[in-house]
C-alpha cells in the first residue's frame, strides 16, 4: 500500500479481494449479506478483512443500498421516565448488544411530547434509520400508525393497541404473569388483595388488571372496585395509589403492584401507615427489575425475560427490514419469590 504524506492509505475493497483471491463483486456480496457466495469464498473474504483491517465505509454503502445501516430505539415517554425506570435501560442495553452482533448501531430517540414525536417521525421517515424498535406506546399515540403507513419496518415492545396484526411486536405474557402473582397471594391466605395497575391506555396495564380480576373471580371472590387503582409505572404513582387503597379499603391484606418501581412506592406508603410487610400486607411486583432486589423487603415479583424480549425484537426487525411480513412473539413470565410475600 502506498503512503501519502507519511500516512498509510486505509485498505480498500480491492485490497480485500486481492488478499482473498476473489473478485471485487464477491467481496461486495459478502459485505451485503453473503447471498450467492460459497462458504469457502465467504471464509476467505472474512479472513482477508481481518488481515487487512478493512472497515466498511457505511456512507458509501448507504448510497448504493439505500439503507442507513442503523436502527432507532424510540421511547414515547417523558425523558425523566427513561432515567427513572430501570426497565428501559435494560432493554436499550440488550438491544444494543443484539444489534452489535450484526455490526448495526442503535440510535436512542426520546419523544415524550407531541412536538418531539412530530420531529422524530419526520427524521425516521426521511430514511435516517432502517427500522425502529418502539418502546412504550399508549393508545391514541399516532407514532406507530404513522411509521407503519410510511412503510418503516417497526417492532413494538408490548402488544399494540388498535393496530392488530399490522405491526410486529414482542411481549411478555402480561395476563398470565398477573394470574400467577394473584394465585401466589391467595396461596398465602390473602383474600383482600388490592391492585395498583399500570396505565389503562397501555397493553400491560390492561392485561395485568385483567389477569388479577380473572383469578379472583375463579376463586369466588367478588371484585371490589375500592381495591383497584391505577398508576403510571412511576414510584410516586405507586406510593399515591397504595395510599388510596389504604384509605378506601383499610382491611387490605395484600397488594399486587403492576411494576417493581411502583411497588417500591407502595412499600413507602405501607411503612408510613405502620403496616408490616409481609406480616400485615403482602406485596407483589412485576418485572423483576433492579428495583425488586433493592426494595426492603426484597420483592416477590413476576420476571419478564428482557434478554429474550430484546433479542427477539432485533431478530423480528431485521427480518422485516429484509422483506418478511410482520410477526408477533409472546414470551412466558416467571414468578420469583422473595421476602415481601
Amino acid at each position: 500500500m502506498s503512503n501519502t504524506g507519511g500516512r498509510r492509505r486505509p485498505p480498500t475493497i480491492h485490497d480485500v479481494a486481492r488478499e482473498a483471491g476473489v473478485s471485487r463483486g464477491t467481496v461486495s456480496r459478502v459485505l451485503n449479506g453473503g447471498h450467492y457466495v460459497s462458504p469457502a469464498a465467504q471464509e476467505a473474504v472474512n479472513a482477508a478483512i481481518r488481515r487487512t483491517g478493512y472497515v466498511v465505509n457505511r456512507h458509501a454503502r448507504s448510497l448504493i443500498t439505500g439503507r442507513s445501516d442503523s436502527v432507532g430505539f424510540l421511547l414515547t415517554e417523558p425523558q425523566e421516565r427513561f432515567f427513572e425506570d430501570p426497565n428501559f435501560n435494560v432493554l436499550l442495553s440488550a438491544c444494543t448488544q443484539a444489534l452489535a452482533a450484526h455490526d448495526i448501531p442503535l440510535l436512542l430517540m426520546l419523544a415524550g411530547t407531541e412536538d418531539e414525536r412530530r420531529r422524530i417521525t419526520r427524521y425516521i421517515t426521511a430514511g435516517h434509520v432502517d427500522g425502529v424498535l418502539l418502546v412504550s406506546s399508549h393508545s391514541g399515540d399516532p407514532v406507530a400508525e404513522q411509521l407503519r403507513e410510511a412503510g418503516v419496518p417497526l417492532v413494538q415492545c408490548g402488544k399494540p393497541m388498535g393496530l392488530g396484526s399490522k405491526v410486529s411486536y414482542v411481549a411478555a405474557d402480561d395476563r398470565d404473569g398477573a394470574r400467577d402473582m394473584v394465585r401466589h397471594l391467595l396461596s398465602r391466605g390473602r383474600r383482600r388483595i388490592g391492585m395498583v395497575s399500570g396505565p389503562l391506555d397501555t397493553p400491560g396495564g390492561v392485561d395485568r388488571l385483567a389477569g388479577y380480576k380473572e383469578v379472583l373471580t375463579e376463586a369466588g371472590i367478588e371484585i371490589d372496585e375500592r381495591l383497584v387503582v391505577s398508576g403510571d409505572y412511576s414510584r410516586a404513582s405507586g406510593e399515591a395509589g397504595c395510599e388510596r387503597l389504604l384509605a378506601q379499603a383499610p382491611d387490605m391484606d395484600a397488594v399486587f403492584v403492576a411494576s417493581d418501581l411502583m411497588a417500591q412506592g407502595a412499600l413507602t406508603a405501607l411503612r408510613r401507615a405502620g403496616r408490616r410487610v409481609p406480616e400485615d400486607v403482602s406485596v407483589g411486583g412485576f418485572d423483576d427489575s433492579i428495583a425488586a432486589t433493592e426494595a426492603t423487603p426484597a420483592l416477590t415479583t413476576i420476571r419478564q425475560p428482557y434478554d429474550r424480549i430484546s433479542s427477539e425484537m432485533v431478530r423480528v426487525l431485521l427480518a422485516q427490514i429484509g422483506g418478511e411480513d410482520p410477526a408477533a412473539v409472546i414470551l412466558p413470565t416467571e414468578l420469583v419469590q422473595r421476602e415481601s410475600t
